[in-house]
């Protein structure tokens, strides 16, 4: 299921703190990728609490492939992807691992890759009625993960 796995290191222009250094391999905040927009808000929320208690981040992308497809055809490049989400993982100033899941169902894939008991920050749109970004938090709420929603307008 995994296609690849990268890991990016923080843009130049942030110092990397000697805490970050000697981080607790442990300690790992997940941020699933939902769109640009909210994903961004989540991942500044996540590097803020990366910072503050030494952790690692993982941008967690599900990427669906659709049925008529081999599932290890996806209807867009992974190179193309690779490029995209550096560019969006290079936005925090904490050491980033992205994964990039082929799959068919994305809320199976987030199911199996997440370690138990896993801190997960999902961004989405604040809306009152519920989102498909609501709906995936308060899912993986139910799995037993210390989520965080991150709210955009």
């Amino acid at each position: 299921m995994l296609a690849f796995e990268k890991n990016l290191a923080p843009l130049t222009g942030f110092p990397v703190r000697k805490e970050q250094e000697n981080a607790n391999a442990e300690l790992n905040i997940a941020v699933v990728f939902t769109s640009v927009e909210s994903t961004l808000a989540a991942l500044r929320r996540a590097g803020t609490m990366a910072e503050n208690l030494g952790a690692r981040i993982t941008l967690l992308v599900p990427q669906v492939v659709p049925f008529p497809l081999p599932l290890t055809s996806p209807p867009v490049l992974l190179d193309w992807n690779e490029r995209r989400f550096r560019v969006i993982a290079n936005q925090t100033p904490v050491v980033t691992t992205v994964q990039i899941y082929l799959c068919r169902d994305r809320v199976e894939a987030l199911r199996t890759v997440l370690r138990p008991h896993s801190i997960v920050v999902v961004g989405g749109r604040k809306r009152w009625w519920p989102t498909a970004e609501s709906r995936l938090a308060g899912y993986l709420r139910q799995q037993g993960h210390e989520v965080i929603f991150s709210a955009t307008e």
